[in-house]
C-alpha cells in the first residue's frame, strides 16, 4: 500500500489545524508521528483514515483519491483516541458485533486475541466496568483482529500493562515483516525508537522534520 498526502490543510472553526502537509507512506514500514498536545497528530490520522475531509489538498491511497474515488482506505484497522465501543456490552460481545460487519473472523479467533492480551473472554462484566487498560486492549483487538493491511494507531500503548506493551510491540514488528503499513503516535520515545523506521515531527499542524531511523 502506498499513501500520499498532498498539500493537506484542515481548518476547523476558523482555526487551521493542519497546514499544507505533504507526506508519503509505504507498506513494510512503521511510521511514528511525534508532537505535543494540539500539534495535529490525531487530526492527521483522521485525515489519512478518511474520517475527515480536507479543507484543501488530498489523500491518495494506491492512486485513488479519498472522498473522490474511495471513501476510506481499503483493509484498514484503526484506533484514534478512546475506542468507540458499547459500554453496556462485554468485551467479547463488542468484538463479535464489530466482526459481524465483515464476517472475516469467527468467535474462536476473537477469543484467541483476547487471551493473547490477557483478557478473559467469558468475563460477564460489561465494558462500562472495565479498567482503562482493559478498554484499550479491546480497542487494539478490534483494530488488528481482521488482519488489515493498514493500521492507524493513536497512542496504542496508553494505559497498557508492561506485558501487553511487549505483546503489542512484537505484533507490530511481525506485521511490518508481513509488509503491512503501520502508522502510530506515541508520547513515549522508547516506543518510537524501538519500532519505527521513519519519524514525522509535527508542530502546530506543520511537518517540521521527517527522520529515518
Amino acid at each position: 500500500m502506498y499513501i500520499k498526502i498532498e498539500n493537506y490543510t484542515k481548518v476547523l472553526k476558523h482555526n487551521t489545524i493542519l497546514h499544507n502537509v505533504n507526506l508519503e507512506f509505504n507498506s513494510g514500514n512503521i511510521y511514528g508521528i511525534i508532537g505535543s498536545n494540539g500539534s495535529g497528530k490525531s487530526m492527521l490520522l483522521r485525515g489519512i483514515a478518511g474520517i475527515i475531509h480536507a479543507t484543501e489538498g488530498s489523500v491518495i491511497v494506491d492512486n485513488k483519491v479519498l472522498h473522490k474515488d474511495i471513501s476510506f482506505p481499503p483493509d484498514m484497522g484503526i484506533i484514534i483516541e478512546k475506542p468507540e465501543l458499547l459500554e453496556q456490552l462485554t468485551g467479547l460481545e463488542n468484538l463479535k458485533l464489530l466482526a459481524s460487519i465483515k464476517n472475516k473472523i469467527n468467535e474462536e479467533q476473537i477469543i484467541e486475541y483476547m487471551k493473547m492480551f490477557l483478557l478473559e473472554p467469558k468475563e460477564k462484566k460489561v465494558l462500562k466496568k472495565y479498567s482503562l487498560g482493559m478498554k484499550q486492549k479491546i480497542g487494539i483487538i478490534q483494530a488488528i483482529m481482521e488482519n488489515p493491511q493498514l493500521l492507524i494507531l493513536d497512542e496504542p500503548f496508553n494505559a497498557l500493562d508492561e506485558t501487553s506493551v511487549s505483546i503489542l510491540r512484537k505484533l507490530l514488528i511481525k506485521y511490518k515483516d508481513e509488509n503491512k503499513l503501520i502508522i502510530i503516535t506515541s508520547h513515549h520515545a522508547e516506543d518510537i525508537s524501538l519500532l519505527c523506521d521513519n519519524v514525522i515531527f509535527l508542530q502546530e499542524g506543520r511537518v517540521k522534520e521527517v527522520r529515518n531511523l
